[in-house]
């Protein structure tokens, strides 16, 4: 078996601001793996608020090169790498080997039908006049996901709602609120009618969670990146959100998933804004999710051959085998 790894950049169409962060490109890390005359391969975008970068995946990657032989397997690649971009990219490229090696698709070793998905798009932060044109222009889209920090949120979503009172909306926080900030905000979201808050406290620092009842619905994702974080999120979150940047792959995210569902808890799918090659392997845990953001693509300037394809009414369809699995 042979491993290869490069850096392979993405331009945005345009910038895209959250909470304290912009970008203008996305820097991912492409594993491919090749065996019996066959390739599978996967994509890592890294989690940037770890500081878990293209270069970081590059060095790891690097580190564990001479130990990939024959011999790989799912477990080998949990205890090879720590979760994060780099194993992600490896056990994606993994489960895409094995389905073309063996011509068992993805979905028929996990005993799974797939359904079609549709995807929220995302509105990153700007004015509420800007954000509003956004949201505007995303008419056929019927979810969206609205970034937001601490500047005039609620003004923000009324100017949305006001242009989009069709539109199934979610914010996300990236950790830019304080607790009494929530909880002065969040009963206008209610009015709103916003369908989930997600991560509005920062991670580490939201044990105040204990006990509150929001009236909406409050999602994990900083402060759940893989199922060894899941039991204090789930005493805190009503909804986890799964990205396979954070667990380090889609193994580790099959694992998160089994947990919350076993708990009753609401799913997300996210994404770490990458092509087609992340947001394939994502759209596996997709399946077992009430919110689904996996609109990396549409964000970008350019995508991989194979894409998904997005179509109206934020339809994502099936991967094609060619991209992934």
């Amino acid at each position: 078996m042979k491993m290869r790894f490069e850096k392979v950049s993405f331009d945005l169409k345009a910038p895209f601001v959250i909470t304290g962060y912009t970008f203008n490109t996305t820097d991912t890390v492409r594993v491919t793996l090749e065996a019996d005359g066959v390739r599978g391969q996967g994509e890592g975008v890294g989690v940037y608020y770890l500081g878990d970068t293209a270069d970081v995946m590059l060095s790891q990657l690097a580190d564990i090169a001479p130990r990939i032989d024959a011999g790989l397997s799912f477990d080998t690649i949990q205890q090879m790498l720590p979760p994060g971009g780099a194993r992600n990219a490896l056990d994606c490229a993994f489960w895409d080997l094995e389905a073309k090696r063996s011509g068992v698709s993805v979905w028929e070793r996990l005993k799974m039908t797939p359904k079609t998905l549709k995807t929220v798009c995302t509105v990153g932060i700007g004015s509420a006049e800007l954000m509003a044109e956004t949201a505007a222009g995303y008419a056929k889209y019927p979810n969206l996901k609205i970034k937001l920090d601490g500047d005039n949120p609620v003004g923000k979503l009324e100017a949305i709602r006001k242009v989009r009172p069709d539109a199934t909306l979610i914010i996300d926080v990236n950790q830019g609120w304080s607790f009494n900030e929530l909880k002065e905000y969040a009963p206008a979201c209610e009015k709103l009618g916003i369908a989930m808050i997600e991560q509005p406290l920062k991670r580490g620092g939201d044990e105040e969670l204990e006990g509150y009842t929001s009236p909406v619905p409050l999602g994990g994702d900083e402060s759940c990146l893989d199922a060894s974080e899941y039991e204090v999120a789930a005493s805190r979150y009503d909804v986890i959100n799964i990205k396979l940047d954070k667990c380090g792959g889609l193994s580790a995210g099959l694992l998160l998933a089994n947990l919350a569902l076993r708990d009753g808890k609401s799913l997300m799918v996210g994404n770490m804004t990458g092509s087609s090659l992340s947001m394939a392997p994502a759209y596996v845990i997709g399946q077992f999710c009430h919110f689904v953001d996996i609109d990396g693509p549409l964000l970008l300037a350019g995508d991989v051959d194979n894409g998904l394809y997005y179509g109206a009414g934020g339809i994502v369809e099936v991967p094609n085998s060619a991209l992934w699995g």
